[in-house]
C-alpha cells in the first residue's frame, strides 16, 4: 500500500523549521510521504535534509492584492493537482484562506487548518468598532474555508476556538492542541546569568507584541532606581501593518539599558543573558517564545490575554497585565527584579508547565493521530 500523501503549506521556511518540523518528522517516521510548499529564503537544505519533498512559493505572508491572492491560488491550485495529498496542513490564515480557494479548482480529501493566532487584522476586527476592509473580509471568509468538507480545525486555546465558532465555524470541527510545542531535551533550565536583571522578549518587532508598552516600562523602572536591562530580539517584519521601523528600534537601542539584537538564531543564546521572559502581546495562538522561555526555567511577565495565559499563569510561574498598561508592565519587573527567590520559585514552576501536553513530543503524537483519524474516516 503506498505512502499516504501529506502537504505542508506553510508561509516561509524559517516558520516551518521553527515550528512544525517536529510534527512533520513524527509523521515522517509514521509512514507519510511528506511535502513542503512555502517560501523559500534560505531553509531549502534543512528543508530537504529531512527527506521532505520541497516546493517552493513565491508569496507573502501579509494581506496581498487582489491580483497576488489570484496568482497565489491559482500556483496552490497546481500544486494540489501535482502533488495529489491524502491530508493537507494548512498553518495560518493565509495559507488557510488560500488553500481553502484552491480546493474549489483541486479537490483534496482531507484538510487540516491549523489557526496558530487570529492575526493582525482579526485582532483588530474584534477590538475596534470599525475594523479595517480586510479584517472584515477575513472574518466573513475564514468560517466558509473551515466548514469545507473534509476539513478539521486545529486550534492552540480555547478562546480561539470560541472567536471561531462566534465567526461561524462549526464547533464540531475544531480540536485543541496546544500549540507546536518545545524540544524538551534542547531546550533546558538554564542558570541565572550574573550581573544586572536582565529582562529578555523573543518575538517580530511590531506593534501587536507589546513592544513600546514594554520599552516604556522598563524606562519607568529604571528612573525608579532599578538597573534593569531590555533584550529586544527578534527582527522588524514590514510585512504586518503593526511593524515597527527600523529607524525608532535602532534609535532604542542608544537608550541606555536597551539592547535590540535583531534576529537570535539560538533562543537558547538569548535566555541564558536573562533573568525574566517577557510577551506583552495583544493576543496570541500558543506562543512558543514564552514555552521556551518556561523550559529554560525562567519566570514570566505576559498580557492577560489567550495564548499568552495558557502558559503564563498568574501566582504559579508568572505575573500577567493588562493589555498595552506599561504602569503594571513596570511593577511587575520590579517586583521581580527585586526578588531572587520569586524568580526561582517561579521560573522553577515555568518548567514543569511545559513537561505536558506542551512538550514536542506529546503535541506531534496528537497531530499525527489526527492524520490518521482523518485517514481512517
Amino acid at each position: 500500500m503506498p505512502a499516504p500523501r501529506l502537504l505542508y503549506l506553510v508561509t516561509e521556511d524559517w516558520y516551518f523549521l521553527s515550528h512544525r518540523l517536529p510534527m512533520a518528522r513524527a509523521a515522517r517516521d509514521a509512514g507519510f510521504a511528506v511535502t513542503v510548499a512555502t517560501r523559500v529564503v534560505d531553509g531549502a537544505a534543512a528543508i530537504e535534509a529531512e527527506g521532505f519533498r520541497l516546493r517552493p512559493l513565491t508569496w507573502q505572508r501579509g494581506i496581498a492584492s487582489p491580483g497576488e491572492i489570484a496568482r497565489s491560488v491559482a500556483a496552490v491550485a497546481r500544486l494540489l493537482g501535482s502533488v495529489k495529498p491524502d491530508v493537507v496542513h494548512n498553518v495560518a490564515l493565509k495559507p488557510i484562506l488560500i488553500a481553502g480557494l484552491a480546493r474549489r479548482l483541486a479537490p483534496v480529501p482531507h484538510v487540516v487548518n491549523a489557526v496558530t493566532g487570529l492575526g493582525s487584522t482579526l485582532i483588530e476586527s474584534e477590538q475596534k468598532s470599525r475594523p479595517r476592509l480586510s479584517g472584515r473580509l477575513v472574518a466573513f471568509a475564514l468560517p466558509r474555508v473551515l466548514n469545507m468538507t473534509g476539513g478539521v480545525t486545529v486550534v492552540q486555546n480555547d478562546a480561539d476556538a470560541d472567536s471561531l465558532t462566534g465567526l461561524g465555524a462549526d464547533r464540531g470541527r475544531i480540536v485543541r492542541i496546544r500549540g507546536s510545542g518545545v524540544d524538551l531535551a534542547q531546550h533546558r533550565v538554564l542558570p541565572e546569568p550574573e550581573g544586572p536583571v536582565t529582562v529578555g522578549i523573543a518575538a517580530r518587532m511590531i506593534e501587536d507584541k507589546g513592544i513600546r508598552p514594554l520599552i516604556e516600562a522598563v524606562r519607568r523602572v529604571r528612573a525608579g532606581g532599578v538597573d534593569l536591562h531590555l533584550l529586544l530580539a527578534g527582527d522588524t517584519d514590514t510585512e504586518n501593518p503593526t511593524a515597527i521601523p527600523r529607524s525608532e528600534l535602532e534609535a532604542l537601542a542608544r537608550e541606555p539599558g536597551i539592547t535590540w539584537l535583531g534576529h537570535v538564531a539560538d533562543v537558547r543564546t538569548l535566555w541564558a543573558r536573562c533573568h525574566i521572559a517577557a510577551l506583552p502581546s495583544r493576543r496570541e495562538g500558543l506562543p512558543k517564545a514564552l514555552l521556551e522561555a518556561a523550559a529554560a526555567g525562567r519566570p514570566l511577565i505576559a498580557t492577560d490575554v489567550p495564548g499568552c495565559r495558557e502558559v503564563a499563569v498568574e501566582g504559579l510561574n508568572a505575573r500577567l497585565v493588562p493589555v498595552d498598561d506599561a504602569g503594571a508592565m513596570a511593577d511587575a519587573l520590579s517586583d521581580l527584579a527585586r526578588d531572587g527567590d520569586l524568580r526561582a520559585r517561579l521560573g522553577a514552576a515555568s518548567r514543569k508547565m511545559v513537561e505536558s501536553d506542551m512538550s514536542a513530543d506529546a503535541v506531534a503524537a496528537a497531530t499525527v493521530a489526527l492524520y490518521r483519524k482523518m485517514l481512517q474516516a
